[in-house]
This record gives structure tokens, sequence and C-alpha cells, in this order.
């Protein structure tokens, strides 16, 4: 017998867990699927051990999914993002600047979490859903849109009858091949390496991005292990270089993510395994096709710079859920997938050149150019109107805000 819903979601990670959850909570029926079961245990094989900074727009959504009130407990604020340029002939530091959340907001500018126990904690809002179907071993394999339908064939074999399918599927989403959607893709022969730190000097609500060359070195404030401050770190640099680090010694490799993060932290301890990750932009044609739309790394892919991937991504559900509301008798109309594309296709391009703007000039191999990029964010910092846009610019947020969004 064919299965009929409202939604059905191609794709099983943060992103689309996350809109199972808030499509769920918002009284739609909702199917989930993904080939891969998460992964949600930090220490188990496969963990996804980066982090997730969610920004100040995004709890209001985590609070419409039911989800901040689970992994707010668990959240590192995010008082300060310090940018630190190491560009000089030796690692150390030569130009500091703060940017502090409250010189716009009465908040911080978010909360770190492990994806790991967002995936965890994610599970279990679902299965306090009756309406949502969380169906884990089981993947998107093709569709048929129809005018007042979309018939979506399992990987399983079965067959489910859908208002809107949801494509939060990845950067080789399965959903964008079936609509023939292309994309634009840049690749920086970067890779990234995450992993978690111990150090002696506490964080103090920090995040800090450490320029040199190859990609910035990236700080985030974990809750303290085992009574010492931790940290969670994204290290990115050329993919050979990135072998290289993997298959350090732990003595070795120490040293040299010290020397890398200038010692603001003083000596880093790794108490986590080493894994890695690809770096790429890349960005659809379009966000909708018939019955359809793409959100999360399935409509745009950005180097970790800035928190912007899943804030963005979560922006996405913000805009789709907005529209579905108004349309809840058929989510998947034109009216719905249409808007959505509109919506959001263009600040998605402009915030993918954004970071890659970024990313290219945290690669700076020669010395002109790192000193050009130090004086550029002496430039910016001094100014403080400037700092304050780039700031709100940052969150997404175009005024001052008196958000109290960890309430």
């Amino acid at each position: 017998m064919r299965e009929t819903t409202d939604i059905l979601i191609s794709g099983g990670g943060v992103a689309g867990l996350t809109a199972a959850c808030a499509f769920g909570s918002a009284g739609f029926r909702v199917v989930c699927v993904d080939p891969t079961p998460p992964i949600t245990a930090g220490d188990a094989e496969g963990a996804d051990l980066r982090t997730t900074a969610f920004l100040q727009p995004s709890i209001r959504v985590l609070k419409a999914a039911g989800l901040w009130s689970r992994l707010e407990p668990h959240a590192a604020p995010l008082q300060v993002m310090r940018i630190i340029d190491a560009g000089g002939e030796t690692p150390e530091a030569r130009l500091v600047k703060d940017f502090d959340a409250a010189d716009i907001s009465d908040a911080p500018f978010g909360w770190n979490l492990p994806n790991w126990l967002l995936r965890r904690e994610m599970v279990a809002r679902l299965s306090e859903l009756p309406n949502v179907s969380f169906r884990p071993g089981i993947g998107f394999a093709r569709m048929l849109p129809r005018d007042a339908e979309a018939l979506v064939t399992l990987s399983d074999g079965s067959q489910v009858a859908t208002k809107l399918v949801i494509g939060a599927d990845g950067r080789t989403s399965p959903v964008r091949e079936a609509l023939g959607i292309a994309t634009k893709t840049t690749r920086y022969g970067q890779k990234a390496l995450a992993f978690a730190v111990t150090h002696d000097i506490p964080h103090g609500n920090v995040s800090t991005e450490v320029h040199r060359s190859g990609g910035p070195f990236t700080l985030v404030p974990l809750p303290d292990r085992d009574g010492r401050p931790a940290s969670a770190v994204v290290w990115m640099e050329s993919g050979p270089e990135v072998a290289r680090l993997a298959s350090l010694p732990v003595a070795e490799f120490e040293a040299e993510m010290t020397a890398r993060s200038s010692g603001i932290l003083g000596p880093l301890t790794l108490i986590s395994r080493r894994s890695i990750w690809p770096i790429i932009s890349q960005i659809a044609k379009r966000l909708s096709g018939p019955r359809t739309v793409l959100m999360a790394e399935a409509a745009h892919v950005m180097p970790p710079i800035g928190a912007q991937g899943l804030n963005m991504s979560l922006a996405d559900l913000a805009a789709l859920l907005d529209l579905a509301q108004t349309h809840r008798a058929d989510p998947g109309v034109l009216a719905v997938t249409e808007a959505f594309h509109r919506s959001r296709h263009l600040e998605v391009q402009a915030r993918v050149t954004g970071i890659d703007l970024l990313n290219r000039a945290s690669m700076a191999e020669a010395p002109i150019l790192r000193d050009l990029r130090a004086k550029a964010l002496e430039a910016l910092y001094s100014a403080r109107p400037v700092r304050q846009t780039l700031m709100r610019a940052g969150l997404g947020a175009g005024r001052k805000s008196s958000t109290t969004s960890h309430d």
C-alpha cells in the first residue's frame, strides 16, 4: 500500500533532523529518510567530531522545533569572536582584534555544540513526535512529481506520496540530481582537520580564528572536560599538509598545533581522534523544482568560516516553514517552492561569495599578501560603525538586537 504524508525529507544530518523536528512540531506529517543511520556517541567509530555554533537567529528555529531546551544545557556560549593575524616571519600573534557581542546585543553571538550530540538530541526529540517517521538505513531513490503530489520511491522499494519533498541530503544530493539541477563548485585544494583539545588557559567564551596561511586555525569553546578548559578545533590547510599532520604521532601533532595556535591558550592537548573533511564552495543553480525544495548542503556549501554554514541552513528552514504555514493544506504548491527560491537564492549567493573571499585571504602564502590582510583587518576593526555592521551581517541581522535567545 502506498503511504501518504505531507512532507518527505531526504537527509538525516543535522539540517535534515532539525527540519523533521520543526515541521513535526508544527503539526505536519513527516517522513525523514537517510541511508546512513546517525552516529549519536562521540567515541563511536565515524562520529562527526566537528561542532556547530548556532548564531542568535537560529535559536528561534530550534525553539520552534522543541530542540533548544534539550540543547542549551550542553552548549558553550560564544561571547567574543577573536581574529588573530599571525602572518609574520614566525607564527606569533602580531595583530589581535576582538568582536564582542555586547556591542550589538544583550546575548552572545551564539552557542557551540558537538555535532554528534546534536544528532543524539534530535533523534530523541523525533521519538516524541507521533506524526514524524524517521527511517535511518533507508534512502531516497527516485521521484515522480505530479500536479497534486510527488511520488517518491525509497531504497527499500516502498513508495511515499507527499505534498513536498525537501532535499537536505548533502553536497551530492540525490534529490538535486533527480531534479537535474546543476551546481557551481569551487575547489581550493584544502582540507580541514577537526578534533578537540584541552588547554591550561580558559577560553573565556571566546571563539578564535588564527590566520597565517593555508586557511584559518579556529578554536571554538566547549564545556570543560574533566575539569579542564576545552575547545573544538578546525584546522584548514592544503590537502597534502593535512595528510601529513593527520599522520603525526600525538606528541609531534600537539607541538605543531600549539605553535599554529600562536600559543594563545597555552599548550594544547589532543583529546579526540583527528577527522578530515574536504573544503569546497558550492551553490545550486536553483533551490526548487516541482514539489521540491533544496536546503542546507544540497543547496549551498562553503568553507567553515564565521559559523555561516548550518546557520544558513536554518535560515533556509525558517523561510520554508513560514511559507508552508501559509499553505498548510498543500505545502508543496508552486507558491511555496517558487517563493522559497526567490527568498533564499540571492542571499545564499552573496554569503557563499563572501566566505569564498575570506577563505582566499586566509590562504595567502606570500608575505606581502599576508601584510595586506593584516592592514585590512586593522582598518575594518578601527571604525566602530563598520565593525558593528560586520557583526550584524555575520549574524544575519540588520539592527541592534536586545535578543535574549538563550532564555
